[in-house]
This record gives C-alpha cells, sequence and structure tokens, in this order.
C-alpha cells in the first residue's frame, strides 16, 4: 500500500476485536518503526511501556473510567496490545551538553514531546499498513502518577498518552468528527501569512 493510502486510512478506531491478539511480529515490527523516527540531535528522549494480557488489564484498573465514559473506555479496553509512549526530558539536555552540540538549554518548543509524537505517528501508521486498527488516547491527568508507579517509570518519563492497538470492529464515529476536516485553504499560508492560493 502506498504512503498516502495509509495516511488517507489512518482514523482513529475505538472498537476493537478482544480474540484477535497482535501477532508479535506485528507488536515488534510497529516498535522497530517507531524508532526510526527524527529527534532532535538525534537524542532519541523516549520510552514505549508495551502491555498485553493481565498487565493491560493492570494498565485499565489503574486508570478507571469517567463514568459518563464507560461504554467508550469499554470498547477501548478490548484492544489486545497497548503501547504508552514515554517523554524523557534529560535525554535532551544530556545529548546538547555534549561537545558537538555546545551546551544547548533552550529550544524553540519541548522536542522531547515532539519527538515522542513523531515515533507515535510513525507507530499509528505500521498499525494501518498492517491492517490493524488503533487510536491515540490521553492518560487520566490525576492518575497519571499512580500508572507510573504501577509499571515502575522513573520520575524522569513524562507520557505523552496511550495506543490502543488491535483489530477493528465496528466502530460508532467520534462525535468530533462532525467538525469536518479543515481544508488547506484555512491552513496553509503560502509566501505570507494569510496567502492561500498556489
Amino acid at each position: 500500500m502506498e504512503f498516502s493510502e495509509v495516511v488517507r486510512r489512518r482514523r482513529m478506531i475505538r472498537n476493537f476485536d478482544p480474540e484477535r491478539p497482535v501477532p508479535p511480529e506485528v507488536r515488534e515490527r510497529i516498535l522497530a518503526n517507531g524508532l526510526h523516527a527524527p529527534s532532535a540531535g538525534f537524542s532519541q528522549g523516549w520510552a514505549f511501556l508495551v502491555l498485553e494480557g493481565a498487565d493491560k488489564d493492570r494498565y485499565w484498573d489503574t486508570a478507571g473510567a469517567d463514568p459518563d465514559r464507560l461504554e467508550w473506555a469499554g470498547r477501548l479496553r478490548k484492544a489486545p496490545l497497548l503501547i504508552l509512549p514515554f517523554a524523557h526530558e534529560q535525554a535532551y539536555f544530556e545529548r546538547y551538553a555534549e561537545a558537538d552540540k555546545g551546551g544547548r538549554t533552550t529550544w524553540t518548543a519541548p522536542y522531547w514531546f515532539i519527538d515522542t509524537g513523531m515515533a507515535s505517528l510513525l507507530m499509528l501508521l505500521t498499525v494501518v499498513d498492517e491492517g490493524l486498527a488503533a487510536c491515540f488516547i490521553g492518560l487520566p491527568v490525576p492518575r497519571i502518577e499512580r500508572i507510573k508507579a504501577e509499571f515502575g517509570v522513573p520520575d524522569a518519563f513524562a507520557p505523552i498518552g496511550a495506543i490502543p492497538i488491535g483489530y477493528r470492529l465496528p466502530d460508532p464515529p467520534s462525535p468530533s468528527l462532525r467538525r469536518g476536516r479543515r481544508s488547506a485553504a484555512e491552513v496553509v499560508h503560502r509566501g505570507q501569512w494569510g496567502h492561500h492560493e498556489p
């Protein structure tokens, strides 16, 4: 499948077949492709917690669910594979303290989050390429420290979200899709802010 087709087919799926595990070789390809993401200074300030089976259930029990979203969370919980990406800010300070980077300590953006997000996107694209489904969700902020403690995640690692992965079941579309996708004419500026025509 061509890359452009993978991108077009990429839609957040929130309902999974719990009876079909992700094959180990597919899981490893998803993770390996994520590790090829670009990173500032080749710092690679990311880490990934891979949860399946009882470990995945421990995550959902620890994370809990908003009572208003129990049905939504129940569908997500059925995904047989869950990957939690973590950003490691200190890796960037250590890398940029090296001689070839000259001790830089400021960036135009927190690249540890950006780079971990790019690694996550490569994983999501690999999921689609493998014929599976996934989505990217946030962690419940009041429970992040509890989740980190449950899985022994060091303090220096910050979660950016979670990626449930599996085989797709029929899934009601998100109400957010009613907003529609913004057009290139709205968001692409050519040569000068406000100029949209090619």
